[in-house]
């Protein structure tokens, strides 16, 4: 698999990873348990490492660390989880919540979550990380409407990471977002990468371009994530899933070839039409 380089260490990462939302919230029922297992084991058989979560996504965080125990798959993890919280006393007992959940004493990714109480809450992580509980820090949203926000968010608060909405069905991040964070240094992941509300779903019985073939795509979340990824600026997409077929449908995208800029300006053409019609 493709991998891209975290600016502010030079550390890899696979350009496809696991998003947990829906997916992984999950109860204690065994045959779900092993299929969830599955999709990990995946993911990690293809490459992957970035296993991404967050307090509001239900039982996902309790779950993942469980199977990632019995794994025993914490050093084949760059685990990702988030604060979602307001107040100093309330972001630390639910961030040593994520540590218990996920079974470990070091986080490689902690994130403010949607930039709730966002300095309250970096002035905590700036010190685990000193202390080396916290390997990476970030920010997130998941809306194209945020994005001014954001930036300025980053301007205040430099951070290593930015989780954010970006695809061929939301692609507004191209025009000023993805252009700052390269130019100052900050890692991105794509949150919403398959465009979510079904969009992938109404696009099943769409046919894809013909040319798609000479890019390696076979599916429509393949279409999605190799627009993604072509990104320079793009560190890593967390397409969610439950289901292993389509984690190992997701992590074909992550191999070359890509598609250049005019052939992405032509993704965007041939969806919008087909939007259209």
């Amino acid at each position: 698999m493709l991998r891209r380089a975290i600016p502010s260490t030079g550390e890899e990462l696979p350009v496809i990873g696991l998003g947990t939302w829906q997916g992984f919230d999950i109860g204690t029922d065994a045959t779900d348990r092993a299929s969830r297992q599955s999709v990990l084991q995946t993911l990690f058989d293809a490459g992957g490492t970035v296993v991404d979560a967050s307090p509001m996504y239900g039982r996902a965080e309790g779950v993942t660390g469980d199977l990632l125990a019995k794994m025993s798959a914490r050093e084949n993890t760059f685990i990702a989880t988030k604060v979602w919280t307001s107040g100093r006393e309330a972001g630390i007992a639910e961030m040593e919540r994520s540590f218990a959940l996920f079974k470990t004493d070091v986080i490689d990714l902690m994130q403010v979550h949607n930039l709730v109480d966002l300095k309250t809450q970096l002035k905590t992580m700036r010190a685990w990380k000193d202390e080396g509980r916290l390997r990476y820090l970030g920010i997130t949203h998941y809306t194209e409407s945020a994005i001014a926000s954001v930036i300025d968010a980053l301007q205040q608060n430099p951070v290593d990471f930015l989780q954010m909405v970006y695809s061929p069905a939301e692609p507004e991040a191209a025009n000023r977002l993805l252009p700052f964070c390269q130019d100052n240094g900050i890692a991105f992941i794509v949150n919403k990468p398959l465009g979510g509300r079904g969009v992938i779903s109404r696009l099943q019985n769409k046919p894809l371009p013909g040319w798609a073939a000479e890019l390696g795509i076979s599916s429509w979340a393949q279409y999605f994530l190799k627009f993604i990824i072509a990104h320079p600026a793009v560190t890593c997409a967390i397409p969610g899933t439950g289901n292993s077929w389509n984690m190992a449908d997701n992590l074909v995208a992550g191999l070359t070839p890509l598609p250049d800029e005019k052939q992405q300006a032509e993704m965007l053409r041939y969806l919008r039409d087909l939007q259209r019609d």
